[in-house]
C-alpha cells in the first residue's frame, strides 16, 4: 500500500463534505491504483468487494468515460446489477462520484451522505479536493541518479553492505538514498518502491 501521509489534510476535508465516508483511487494504470482508501462501513465495502461490483458499477464505467462530477441518481449508463439501489439500502442514499486525469492515470472517488442530495458548492469542493489529491499522488517524471543507482542495485539482488561497496559509500548513505526513492516513489517499503520504479519505466 502506498504511503499516503502526505494526503492526509485533502481527506480530512473530503470527510468533512462526505459523512458517510468515501472511496478513493487515485492514479489507475491497468485496473490497478498508486493510491487507495476506502472509508464505507464494513458492511458495504464487504458486500461491495465479495460480488466484484468494481467490474461492474456503472459509475466505475462512467468514471473512464467522462472527467468531472456525476450525482449517482443521474448516471446515465444502465446498472443492471443494481449496485446503486444497494448502496442506497446500505444507507449511502446520496452519492456522488468525481473523476479527474488522462485515462491513462485517472482519479476515481466516490462520496456519499444519508440525509441529502450533495450542493453544487459541496460538488464543487469534492472536486478541488480531488485535483489537489490527484496533483500530490504524482509521481515523479524521473528519479534523481542516486536513487535509481540504489533502486537497480536492490532489484538486482545486492545486499546493502555490497551495494553501498559498490557506490563507495557508507551503508547510512546507501540507506538515506532508499528512504528518499521510497518518499519519491510514495512507497513505504523498498521492495514496494523498485516494483513501482519499473511499472512507471524509471528503472
Amino acid at each position: 500500500m502506498a504511503d499516503k501521509s502526505n494526503l492526509d489534510s485533502e481527506l480530512k476535508k473530503l470527510e468533512e463534505i462526505s459523512p458517510l465516508g468515501y472511496s478513493i483511487g487515485l492514479h489507475i494504470r491497468f485496473a490497478s491504483p498508486l493510491i487507495s482508501s476506502h472509508t464505507w462501513s464494513k458492511k458495504w465495502q464487504d458486500h461491495y468487494t465479495n460480488n466484484v461490483y468494481g467490474l461492474r458499477d456503472p459509475m466505475v464505467a462512467w468514471s473512464f468515460a467522462k472527467q468531472g462530477v456525476c450525482r449517482w441518481n443521474e448516471c446515465p449508463l444502465p446498472d443492471p446489477f443494481d449496485i446503486i439501489k444497494q448502496a442506497r439500502e446500505h444507507g449511502l442514499k446520496h452519492g456522488a462520484t468525481i473523476s479527474h486525469g488522462r485515462i491513462s492515470s485517472r482519479s476515481i472517488v466516490g462520496i456519499a451522505r444519508e440525509d441529502r442530495e450533495f450542493t453544487i458548492d459541496e460538488l464543487l469542493e469534492a472536486q478541488k479536493i480531488v485535483m489537489d489529491l490527484h496533483r500530490k499522488a504524482e509521481l515523479p517524471a524521473r528519479l534523481t541518479d542516486a536513487q535509481r543507482e540504489a533502486l537497480e542495485l536492490v532489484a538486482d539482488g545486492y545486499r546493502y553492505e555490497m551495494a553501498a561497496a559498490k557506490l563507495g559509500i557508507s551503508v547510512s548513505a546507501f540507506k538515506v538514498r532508499l528512504f528518499s526513492a521510497r518518499s519519491r516513489l510514495l512507497a513505504k517499503t523498498t521492495a514496494e518502491a523498485v516494483q513501482r520504479a519499473k511499472d512507471y519505466k524509471l528503472l
